[in-house]
């Protein structure tokens, strides 16, 4: 596996302020915004959004996690059955101007799933997208990101791998890992 830093810390850190300053512009107050993360992975970049707007406005956007498990088109596809994660959205969707948040936009199935699991919550008035990493090139439906940290040429034989600050890691960075024939999976769905 060959692995490339494709985001480093410094830029990481300049990219979500970056994003956060253009839902500022967009949504102003957020009075009527929510920031829904999609498990598992865009619930650490909606929390992270969510930290900065409150740095920067002194309010409190109300987030929540999204769980798409059994809204995937290829739930009963797999060998192992997936496992959920936790949802947790306490406030109505109704009428609302929703961000999904994610980490990275591969195929787009699972923006799709995310889209049929949040009308469970309410009617959204609208709905956008937030990704760090816009993976071009590898969309299996006609899904485009509202917002983009930045957009990357990748090839399905190639991961990108988002690693938050944390007991695993020093810094916020973005990989590109290049997987070796006898790595790889087929082709994903996520």
């Amino acid at each position: 596996m060959h692995k490339r830093l494709i985001v480093p810390h410094a830029l990481f850190q300049i990219m979500i302020r970056r994003l956060a300053h253009q839902l500022i512009e967009t949504h102003r107050d957020f009075s009527n915004s929510v920031i829904l993360g999609l498990q598992p992975r865009g619930i650490f970049v909606a929390d992270r959004l969510q930290q900065t707007l409150q740095e920067i406005l002194g309010i409190t956007v109300q987030t929540g996690y999204l769980d798409i498990t059994f809204h995937r088109d290829d739930f009963r596809r797999r060998a192992t059955p997936l496992a959920p994660n936790a949802t947790k959205v306490e406030f109505s969707l109704e009428g609302k101007r929703v961000i999904l948040v994610d980490d990275v936009l591969y195929t787009g199935r699972s923006v799709r799933a995310a889209l049929d699991a949040m009308i469970s919550y309410g009617r959204p008035a609208q709905v956008e997208l937030l990704v760090l990493i816009d993976r071009q090139y590898t969309r299996d439906l006609p899904i485009e990101a509202t917002y983009t940290g930045q957009r990357v040429d990748s090839l399905h034989s190639q991961r990108v791998e988002v690693t938050w600050q944390g007991p695993d890691s020093a810094e916020d960075v973005i990989w590109l890992l290049t997987l070796t024939p006898d790595q790889e999976e087929p082709h994903a769905t996520a």
